[in-house]
């Protein structure tokens, strides 16, 4: 299987009129902005073209842009953000005021404010909500098999905010929302989820381009930008639009970047694993 290393966004970029781009491991790491990234989306914009942050962040799109502007990330390279939390608000009050268990960290409790239900224990939960770990710096997903395994005994439903097995905080692998859910699902367990790589995010997105852009945009003029396979790179694919591999991101070793540059060589190997391909892969967003 060939492997189609593009040299650089600039060279596609005539192709496309909009980005569906990720922003964990695309444009920054949890420590930092890329640079290149960021000259990239800027150069994007600067000819015409529409940039929308598409995030398996499990708060409102609303609350980003700060946590952007902290890691330097300026506001003017994007157009506007989708996240995976505003489609899981929507999935949360349809449950109306039922009481539900929240599993995630108190940085993630935005997801949450204004909706009908309230937050209960694990007894009197009727559903349950998980945006994360409580503590992704020390736990991993085989601390919560007891509680697992406590919802599934109610037969409780999940609904997963962030669908991301593992992000990169700077050098760290960390545990996602995605990872629990994963495990329920292994016990049995009903979930939904509100982003990556399913179809409800990737609609929210083409109705904010369209609206950007003051009419329909084709599938055909829209990339997706990202650095997994079982999110970006199969949630392009299920949408039916054009997608690019960061393989430097969570992927980086399979791809052997820790041994020097991404060769034709080494993705072929990989891509011959996945059952998903990109339509072109580069080892960091440059233009």
């Amino acid at each position: 299987m060939t492997a189609s290393i593009w040299t650089g966004l600039g060279a596609e970029a005539d192709r496309y009129d909009v980005l569906f781009c990720d922003v964990w491991g695309v444009v920054h790491n949890g420590a930092a902005a890329y640079p290149g990234a960021l000259d990239a989306m800027a150069r994007f914009r600067g000819k015409g073209g529409t940039v929308i942050l598409v995030s398996n962040a499990p708060r409102p799109g609303a609350t980003i842009p700060a946590q952007l502007r902290s890691l330097k990330v300026p506001d003017e390279a994007w157009d506007a953000i989708v996240t995976s939390g505003d489609v899981s608000r929507r999935l949360i009050a349809a449950h109306g005021a039922k009481p539900f268990l929240h599993i995630g960290p108190e940085r993630d409790k935005p997801l949450l404010e204004g909706l009908p239900g309230s937050e209960a224990d694990i007894d009197d939960a009727e559903f349950v909500v998980c945006s994360g770990l409580y503590d992704d710096t020390t736990e991993t997903p085989d601390d919560y098999a007891d509680l697992l395994a406590q919802a599934k005994a109610r037969d409780l439903d999940m609904i997963c905010a962030n669908p991301d097995l593992v992000v990169h905080r700077g050098g760290e692998t960390v545990f996602c929302g995605g990872a629990i859910a994963e495990a329920y699902r292994a016990l049995g367990g009903r979930v939904s989820f509100g982003g990556k790589p399913h179809r409800p995010i990737y609609e929210e997105a083409h109705a904010v381009a369209d609206r950007l852009r003051r009419g329909p945009v084709p599938k055909g003029r829209i990339l997706a930008v990202g650095d997994a396979f079982r999110t970006d790179v199969a949630g392009a694919v299920g949408y039916g639009i054009d997608s690019l591999m960061i393989a430097g991101g969570i992927h980086a070793e399979e791809f052997g970047l820790a041994e020097g540059e991404l060769t034709a060589e080494r993705a072929a190997l990989v891509l011959a694993q996945s059952a998903v391909r990109p339509t072109g892969i580069l080892d960091v967003l440059v233009w």
